[in-house]
């Protein structure tokens, strides 16, 4: 590590803390203020924070492998998040989600179900969920954070005491850029947020600008198809997916065979499957629900949500596919001979390409840009996740009465037990893959069915979205501690079988366990009560299956009407998905310098956009507020 890098990460620590501490002071006037900054901030800093908090090390790095892997119909990978949720929130569940006019997620749970014991049950388990979420996230960045500072930094921070290691080098990494961050988050709740992630937004675009055009200028066009095929850079598939790697680079087309993901087709089919459930359910009670609820007004919660998906791709995907071309022309023929090639070698691109092929000054940028990103996405959670554990659980069960300060040294005490108990689960974490799979098939997976339902359905109740999303958990989980212990069982077992399927594709079986306890959870016990339906539709106005609440409206108000926007909303997330794909794909194309397609990619950029800006934009702009 040259001194010129150093100093450029040790400018951007300073910066960082000293941008948060001083504008923390925003943050003492109470529970809004800290975790919503007081509903004040502009929807384009939510937007480019929302973003930033988006820009992942962890991420990063898995969609550098997955990408360098699969070619360009990796960007189809980012379904099992699934990542086009982000367009169904633009579409409609950010003008939904923000009429609630309240704090959490959890809290926005009483306004559908009431505050009956019923209703109480339902917000409990979604608080629970949410701190769970949060401590799996938390974990998941410790353990990608510390492989990542680990390979790039060249000193060793090991704890060793008698010759016992206590805390190894990448552990020691993450405990110190936890605690930097942890410190001005806790200090200046929203407010420090969002005004670091601006800053650090900012650093990772110039920092991805910088190696994308390094990449560019230093591999030339024959380099890059000297490795690559033109399969490689085919978006269309068939049902099985057959290696595009050459002869030479026979060793990737077996790490693609024995990844789980060979048949391509029934993979992509089940996470546009789970994805559009997914993604109508709504997104979880995390930092992206709490931009959206921090919003000044309807109007800001959907330009902010179209916001994040305009600024968010695009850069992100050049330092993505810069990094990738560089690792395919230097690393790609050495890790080809390797004997024992494996995912964990897709995991280390991302560090091994900035250690040994990025200049002096840009490397140090990039890893304050990556820095930033650990730093701001880390910082989100810490701010969303102890919200639900100050305001729903400690506030509304223990107490319901004190002063603002009083609840700033919970949020504080909250903030640090997060942290804390994501730390410890990061230990036990064997790789950014398996917490990946933990939180897609297991979290994801519980969260789905009831929070589907919850929106489409008026006799859907706080005890069927209890027992729904209870059940969902529960299936999820033991089938992820079965595919984690998939090498104890006997070989030819049932339980061997079982644990061998990739999550992705028993997500229809945590799918219909989820819908069963919702259904019969509802069926088995009382409606809610009409009252609560009826100031819930009139204020929300969600589509779906709602005829008796809007029967009962009707006689009241015979100018009351229905959302009959179903069909036009479809059509827009159809279309935005176009539009989100070819945000990734237009710099791919670029930097592979497959010219025909980045112009096809660009033209349907800019089609897409015309034509969400007549059927969502203007439509956003009639909003009353």
């Amino acid at each position: 590590m040259h001194h010129i890098d150093i100093l450029i990460i040790a400018l951007y620590i300073v910066l960082t803390l000293g941008v948060g501490i001083w504008v923390s002071k925003r943050a003492s006037k109470g529970l809004n203020s800290y975790f919503l900054g007081g509903k004040s901030i502009k929807w384009y800093y939510l937007g480019l924070s929302n973003g930033s908090g988006m820009f992942d090390i962890s991420g990063t790095a898995w969609m550098v492998g997955i990408l360098f892997l699969y070619g360009t119909k990796s960007f189809m990978f980012m379904w099992m998040w699934p990542v086009f949720n982000q367009i169904f929130i633009m579409v409609f569940l950010a003008a939904w989600i923000r009429r609630s006019n309240i704090m959490t997620g959890s809290e926005w749970i009483l306004t559908r179900f009431g505050d009956d014991k019923s209703g109480r049950a339902s917000h409990l388990i979604v608080a629970i969920f949410a701190i769970v979420a949060t401590i799996g996230f938390i974990a998941y960045f410790f353990e990608g954070v510390g492989k990542f500072m680990t390979i790039i930094l060249p000193w060793d921070l090991a704890f060793v005491i008698n010759g016992e290691v206590l805390l190894s080098s990448d552990q020691s990494y993450a405990f110190l850029i936890i605690f930097l961050t942890t410190l001005y988050t806790i200090k200046g709740g929203m407010f420090s947020v969002v005004a670091t992630e601006v800053l650090q937004y900012l650093i990772m675009v110039v920092a991805g600008i910088l190696v994308a055009i390094y990449a560019f200028v230093s591999v030339t066009d024959v380099e890059i198809n000297n490795v690559i095929s033109t399969e490689w850079t085919n978006i269309f598939f068939s049902n099985q997916l057959n290696g595009s790697w050459g002869e030479k680079y026979e060793a990737f087309n077996g790490l693609i065979d024995s990844h789980g993901y060979k048949m391509f087709g029934a993979f992509i089919g089940m996470s546009l499957f789970k994805g559009f459930f997914a993604s109508v359910a709504g997104p979880i009670p995390s930092f992206d629900m709490q931009r959206i609820l921090s919003t000044r007004s309807v109007k800001e919660a959907a330009y902010m949500s179209g916001f994040t998906n305009l600024i968010l791709f695009i850069p992100r995907y050049l330092l993505i596919s810069g990094i990738v071309v560089l690792a395919l022309v230097y690393l790609a023929p050495s890790m080809a001979m390797s004997s024992e090639l494996s995912l964990g070698d897709l995991e280390i691109i991302l560090p091994k390409v900035i250690n040994h092929h990025i200049p002096v000054g840009i490397k140090g940028l990039l890893l304050a840009g990556l820095l930033a990103a650990f730093m701001s996405t880390f910082s989100a959670f810490v701010n969303s996740g102890p919200a639900y554990i100050v305001n729903d659980i400690y506030k509304k069960y223990f107490k319901p009465i004190a002063e603002p300060k009083h609840y700033i040294k919970a949020s504080h005490i909250a903030s640090f037990a997060v942290v804390l108990l994501g730390v410890t689960m990061g230990f036990f974490a064997d790789s950014i893959n398996s917490i990946t799979l933990w939180i897609t098939s297991a979290l994801y997976g519980g969260y789905v069915a009831a929070n589907f339902l919850k929106w489409i359905w008026w006799r859907f109740n706080g005890w069927g979205y209890f027992w729904g999303m209870a059940s969902g958990l529960v299936i999820a989980t033991v089938q992820f501690l079965l595919y984690q212990n998939k090498g104890n069982f006997e070989i030819d077992s049932n339980l061997f079988y079982f644990s061998q399927i990739p999550a992705i594709y028993l997500f229809p079986i945590i799918f219909i366990v989820s819908l069963l306890g919702s259904f019969l959870g509802t069926l088995l016990t009382p409606a809610t009560k009409m009252e609560t339906l009826k100031n819930f539709y009139v204020n929300v106005r969600p589509w779906g299956w709602w005829h008796p609440v809007y029967v009962v409206l009707k006689k009241e108000d015979k100018n009351f009407k229905k959302n009959r926007d179903f069909t036009k909303d479809m059509l827009n997330c159809a279309i935005g998905i176009i539009w989100q794909s070819s945000m990734i794909l237009l710099p791919i194309y670029f930097m592979i310098r497959d010219y025909p397609k980045t112009w096809i990619a660009l033209g349907v950029f800019i089609i897409s956009s015309i034509i969400l800006k007549y059927t969502w934009l203007d439509k956003v702009r009639k909003y009353s507020n």
